[in-house]
């Protein structure tokens, strides 16, 4: 019988919480550990220290894109290193005119726009009920299969049938 590898997944839960962080996949946890998914499964329901590892792990990362995402709904500010060329005049001994330029990087706040692609998904997901996408269309779609599939029998109700479909379309 094969000797459990327990104890060296053990002094790896720090970095089994990284890699979860980093966004890799249980799968690809346990070929880094030398385990088999099965086994990874098993140390799963046998030690409770490794399931908290995987969940702060992912738990940090969900908070992370969540955030990511709210601040593309509603816009941010970054900041940025803009280069200016500035001019600087002054008058030599003689007293002529002089011009020298120097680029100096300054450090800007940028607008970034909300994202309305990002809206439309956090609405979709978190009011459903009435921002999901084409939800009239999809219960007018059902509503006019149904009428179809009664009418059909009856070619001259189906042909009526199209026509005002036709009428309310125009």
């Amino acid at each position: 019988m094969a000797k459990s590898k327990w104890d060296i997944v053990k002094t790896k839960l720090f970095e089994i919480e990284m890699w979860c962080r980093n966004g890799e996949v249980e799968k690809d946890i346990a070929k880094k550990l030398g385990v088999a998914l099965s086994t990874f499964n098993l140390y799963k329901k046998k030690h409770p220290a490794l399931v908290d590892a995987l969940r702060k792990g992912k738990e940090v990362v969900d908070f992370e894109v969540e955030d990511s995402l709210y601040k593309k709904c509603i816009g941010f500010y970054v900041k940025e290193e803009k280069a200016f060329k500035c001019k600087e005049i002054y008058y030599d001994k003689e007293g002529r005119r002089c011009e020298r330029e120097k680029v100096k990087v300054v450090e800007v706040d940028v607008y970034m726009p909300p994202d309305t692609l990002a809206m439309a998904m956090w609405l979709n997901n978190r009011k459903s009920d009435r921002w999901k996408r084409n939800a009239g269309k999809e219960n007018l779609d059902e509503k006019r299969f149904e009428f179809e599939k009664e009418i059909k029998g009856d070619g001259a109700k189906f042909e009526l049938a199209q026509l005002i479909i036709k009428d309310d379309i125009t």
